[in-house]
């Protein structure tokens, strides 16, 4: 087996692309609080002391949009506070930063294409989607991402608590993972770059983040022989939030599901409504793929769902266990095709997704949670799939 290292990242709540996702997806719910069936398509950015808010909505009263639009500025400024930004010294002023709001209403043609005479759903769009699943971890995910998310839920953690109240909401981190095979064998390194308060010595910074957040988390016979540790390896890192870089909404893909473990179809998350395949679907696939590994079918298991434009049911079904299947691929699939309703009306009902659920997922991963209750994680299905194989 040939041992070689992997590496995935995540960001903080406080990361300016982060809180685009945030606001996208608050908008988003305020949307379906009002409206189960409402379309949105909510982009966010982030920049100095500015905050612009644009898409394309649809709702059957006018006066939801309406609402809505005019409660926008309020709803990103609760966000900013929410993320731990209280001044432009923090990297953002969520009372003084300017708002732009720029609501648009969804293109006529696009609801009559998706919206069949019966009242089924066809696609929001064409597109490709990836679940994946393995046994890396109790919550069915590859390691080093999980361990990324919980490095900067801690330090959030610690900064909300008062625990380390030096800590500022903008940080990630990064995980090298050694593995033999497909077997994890020990954490290569861990980078932690975290916004602090200015004049800190970085040494004590170090030393600090290592003993209250690194080490609480990763057990000393995880740790290779060659095992590092970087904290904020450019130096002092006290210019941060959107006062240092900008942030877009769905510039964080690969934080949002694998770690780069698995294909990633392309499609954001943030800001869509469920009616949009590249959210629902990509819920749907990761839904069925920790069913079949959590069920001991597979030890490792992707999914691809495909999509054309209206059309309600997908025109691919791809599963690759990578080797580990209990029984051929093609008998999973068979086994999926009768266990599971992959249009996305099955798929909305199935996963009850016309609610406001969506900004607990946009920091900290969509995948793998176990500090909120996500209705894709959960695994109800084994013994429908272990069924459908007999």
């Amino acid at each position: 087996m040939r041992e070689h290292l992997f590496t995935s990242e995540s960001v903080s709540e406080g990361h300016p692309d982060k809180l685009a996702d945030q606001i996208s997806d608050a908008i988003l719910d305020a949307f379906l609080a009002r409206e189960a069936t409402a379309k949105v398509a909510c982009e966010t950015l982030v920049a100095d002391n500015l905050v612009v808010i644009a898409g394309e909505f649809r709702s059957t009263d006018p006066a939801i949009f309406d609402d809505i639009r005019a409660r926008a500025e309020g709803i990103a400024r609760q966000v900013l506070k929410d993320a731990g930004y209280r001044d432009a010294a923090t990297g953002i002023d969520p009372d003084a930063c300017e708002v732009q709001v720029r609501f648009n209403h969804q293109s006529i043609q696009i609801n009559k294409g998706i919206v069949h005479a019966n009242g089924q759903l066809g696609a929001g769009d064409q597109g490709l989607m990836f679940g994946y699943a393995c046994d890396e971890t109790p919550d069915c995910m590859p390691y080093p991402i999980w361990l990324s998310h919980r490095l900067v839920r801690r330090q959030a953690e610690l900064r909300k608590s008062g625990a380390l109240p030096w800590l500022r909401p903008d940080a990630k981190s990064q995980v090298t993972v050694r593995y033999a095979g497909q077997r994890v064998v020990g954490v290569h390194n861990v980078v932690i770059s975290t916004q602090i308060e200015a004049g800190l010595n970085p040494a004590w910074v170090a030393r600090e983040v290592t003993r209250e957040i690194i080490d609480p988390l990763l057990p000393l016979d995880l740790r290779s022989e060659d095992f590092h540790i970087l904290v904020n390896p450019a130096g002092p890192f006290e210019i941060g939030g959107p006062n240092g870089d900008t942030g877009l909404t769905g510039r964080k893909i690969i934080v949002d599901t694998y770690g780069g473990a698995c294909p990633h179809g392309g499609g954001a998350f943030s800001g869509k409504d469920p009616s949009k395949v590249d959210r629902s679907a990509a819920y749907m696939a990761r839904y069925i793929a920790k069913n079949l590994v959590a069920g001991g079918l597979a030890r490792r298991c992707l999914i691809q769902l495909a999509y054309a434009i209206g059309v309600a049911e997908p025109v691919s079904v791809m599963i690759d266990s990578e080797g580990t299947g209990i029984v051929p691929d093609a008998h999973l699939e068979a086994a999926v095709r009768k266990v599971f309703r992959l249009t996305p009306s099955a798929i909305i009902e199935t996963l009850d997704l016309a609610r406001p659920i969506y900004r607990q997922t946009a920091a900290y991963g969509h995948f793998g949670r176990d500090d909120v209750d996500l209705p894709w994680e959960r695994c109800d299905r084994i013994e429908a799939l272990q069924s459908a194989l007999v």
